[in-house]
């Protein structure tokens, strides 16, 4: 059986328009679907190149099958079932930013170029000071995009006409403005000329953005069934739900340069983003986050089984219900109903959502999504949301890197993993390990020791789940009378 390429599909070849810095499953089964679909329905007639910003990366496997991969969309839409699969051809390359550097910023001198999207998670928005201009790249991803605008901006000589567009997908609030404020301040700590911060503030639009497909990624339990259906070997295979949203403040011009409503997709250009942002990433991002080391660790792999699971899948319910909900500023009947839709999301039976594939980077998560629930229940109303309080002591325990007599591989930033490992080998008193954990400003920020209860809560739920296993625990823990009547305790 031979690997798809052009010989196999043919793909049209049209002009670079849009650098996209992250090459994972969400980036292709959402913003390169949206691409392609814009190059099928509208005459916008451009592709992406496509740049892994961390080492380790599908970049070769990009260019072995000539950008294209197979994406699957399950699930139901409107009360009806959809199965449909599409051969995704907007991609043109891969490159790596560590092996192809020169080729990475060559695209800058493109004149085609006009789109910038990126997702290199929660965590990619950053800055580190010890970047520099003469690296090669630099370590964050803010770094490197400053170094490949101001090659832009050297190449054509600062004019306006060959300012580009910035699209991050990242996770964080006001992602757009954070990211421009970072590159701002790279220009600054690497003294750049005046005339270049110039042509960032007049030529370039860097756009808040909200995302929204669950993309499970590669199906690595029914591949071999996929590619003996189509005939061919495909190691990019994505898989998807059928929902999508893409939400965008940017200027009303835009909506011309990037028709996406004119090919039928589920596209808002709005003014502000926050609402769709605190809903979305409160109520199905925090859900995730929360449920991943608890589900995880009473034994489920996906959040499919996750969600059908008696305890678990009332546990995540209620959570969202009695703890996230009433923290959000919009109309209750409103969030019931998006959480109903998540939950039915959540319990997809053709998708595959691997618990391990979220927990990537899993503290970072927290800290924006499921931290401020704790902060507000607190302002609030004096006390802690129990449910979100466990939540954070099982992702404690996860990172201990066992379940069971098995490992868990952990994929979080070095430093981190390197953090936790050394709590974990060093301390066996529960309060101990929570108080060193809830302090670690590089973690959250700050010192969460300070916040009322919190570490005393989350030491006895650590030594709970330590000693009778985090099934046990959760059991515990639904079935304590204030839970079971929706109170918080």
């Amino acid at each position: 059986m031979e690997r798809l390429s052009k010989k196999i599909k043919p793909k049209p070849s049209y002009p670079e328009r849009i650098l996209q810095i992250g090459e994972g499953n969400f980036m292709r089964g959402f913003i390169d679907w949206q691409i392609h679909k814009l190059n099928e329905e509208t005459d916008f007639k451009g592709s992406a190149v496509v740049v892994s910003p961390r080492r380790g990366s599908v970049v070769h496997a990009i260019n072995e099958q000539d950008g294209l991969y197979t994406l699957y969309l399950e699930g139901f839409q409107e009360g009806r079932e959809v199965r449909d699969s599409v051969v995704i051809g907007s991609i043109s390359r891969g490159i790596s930013s560590y092996d192809q550097y020169d080729e990475f910023m060559a695209v800058a001198d493109q004149p085609e170029l006009r789109f910038i999207f990126s997702n290199t998670t929660e965590a990619g928005i950053v800055f580190i000071e010890k970047d520099r201009l003469s690296d090669r790249p630099q370590e964050s991803f803010p770094g490197k995009l400053t170094a490949l605008l101001y090659r832009r901006y050297q190449t054509f000589h600062g004019s306006e006409e060959k300012g580009v567009v910035i699209l991050p997908c990242e996770l964080i609030e006001d992602n757009g403005e954070k990211l421009k404020d970072i590159v701002l301040q790279y220009a600054d700590l690497w003294k750049l000329e005046k005339g270049f911060i110039d042509w960032l503030e007049n030529a370039n639009v860097f756009c808040n953005t909200l995302v929204d497909r669950i993309v499970p990624g590669f199906p690595k339990d029914k591949v071999l069934e996929l590619e003996k259906a189509a005939g061919y070997r495909d190691s990019l295979i994505v898989t998807g739900e059928p929902y999508h949203l893409f939400v965008i403040d940017g200027p009303d011009w835009l909506q011309e340069e990037l028709p996406f409503q004119k090919a039928g997709l589920n596209v808002l250009f709005v003014n502000d983003v926050r609402p769709y942002r605190e809903r979305k990433v409160r109520i199905l991002n925090g859900a995730h986050t929360a449920m991943t080391p608890v589900a995880y660790l009473t034994g489920h792999d996906t959040v499919q089984e996750a969600a059908t699971d008696e305890l678990v899948g009332q546990f995540v319910k209620d959570l969202l219900k009695y703890e996230v909900i009433p923290t959000i500023d919009l109309p209750e009947n409103q969030l019931q109903t998006y959480m109903e839709e998540i939950l039915d999301r959540f319990r997809n039976p053709f998708i595959r959502h691997q618990l391990l594939d979220i927990s990537l980077n899993s503290f970072a998560k927290f800290k924006v999504r499921n931290l401020p629930v704790i902060m507000e229940h607190l302002n609030k109303n004096g006390k802690l949301p129990e449910r979100t309080v466990f939540a954070l002591s099982s992702l404690i325990c996860f990172y201990k890197g066992k379940r069971g007599h098995s490992d868990i591989p952990l994929a979080d930033d070095p430093e981190t993993l390197s953090f936790l490992k050394m709590i974990w080998t060093d301390e066996t008193d529960a309060a101990e390990i929570a108080r060193r954990v809830l302090g670690s400003e590089k973690l959250w920020g700050q010192d969460l020791n300070e916040w009322p209860d919190l570490a005393a809560r989350v030491a006895q739920h650590i030594e709970d789940i330590e000693q009778n296993g985090t099934a046990e625990s959760l059991k515990k823990l639904m079935n304590s009378q204030g839970l079971k009547l929706g109170v918080l305790s």
